[in-house]
């Protein structure tokens, strides 16, 4: 078995850029779909936020999608390399 990333770069790395936590976690489709809903979501509520919403209010939808990325990505990595470990 190759040993898996450390938990804590997996988790830097997807901090800075959506999605890449799981491609470095080897699952690079799933990857690719947090990328495309955080995208479609930020897009979607960009054009539905009313005029006085904040930058944060426009892209609320995109957000939530790279919150829950985040996490997803540590607790793959963190199991992954826990079993490497004792493996």
């Amino acid at each position: 078995m190759k040993k898996p990333p450390h938990p804590y770069l997996v988790l830097a790395v997807s901090l800075i850029l959506p999605g890449c936590g799981q491609v470095l976690n080897r699952q690079p489709m799933r990857g690719l779909m947090f990328l495309f809903f955080t995208a479609l979501l930020g897009t979607l509520t960009a054009i539905t936020a009313p005029p006085t919403a904040s930058l944060i209010g426009h892209l609320a939808g995109g957000l939530f999608v790279y919150a829950l990325s985040i996490p997803d990505a540590y607790r793959t990595a963190r199991l992954r390399w826990t079993i490497y470990a004792k493996g």
